[in-house]
């Protein structure tokens, strides 16, 4: 992921146990994470129970969906609920993918090659955390390149 604005919020909190890191206009990504942050605040309150991932992807899909991608904000959505683990990526039209792994933004192709390379199924958390930091790195150092 590139962070060229080194003055806003890269990961979002959704809910205590869902985030979420945007790519796209900082001021998108941040409305938008915030408003569905406090819509699922009070549905917490009303129902007394902690949120599902796949309701805050729901929300955030259909809002995107509404402005038909004029709320530029590209999101990975992730959290752990009574379900179980979820990783979504939220495009700005308001379509969606649920992927074991995913890169977005801008010099995120040399992210993915390391992650599909990388990855399988049952790998430890210090495998995992070693995959993201080596795609991390590899982002980082195309986008250097190419710039």
């Amino acid at each position: 992921m590139q962070i060229s604005d080194k003055n806003c919020e890269k990961i979002h909190y959704i809910a205590p146990n869902i985030y979420c890191c945007g790519a796209g206009t900082a001021a998108d990504t941040e409305s938008i994470t915030a408003l569905i942050s406090s819509q699922l605040a009070l549905l917490r309150l009303s129902i007394g129970t902690p949120s599902r991932v796949v309701t805050a992807m729901t929300a955030l899909k259909r809002r995107l969906f509404q402005y038909q991608g004029h709320i530029s904000a590209a999101l990975v959505l992730g959290g752990v609920d009574v379900t179980g683990a979820h990783l979504y990526s939220v495009y700005p039209h308001g379509s969606t993918d649920k992927l074991p792994f995913v890169s977005m933004g801008s010099g995120s192709l040399a992210a993915m090659a390391v992650l599909e390379s990388g990855y399988h199924d049952d790998m430890t958390e210090a495998a995992a955390v070693a995959l993201i930091r080596d795609a991390i790195r590899a982002d980082d150092a195309n986008v250097h390149i190419a710039a």
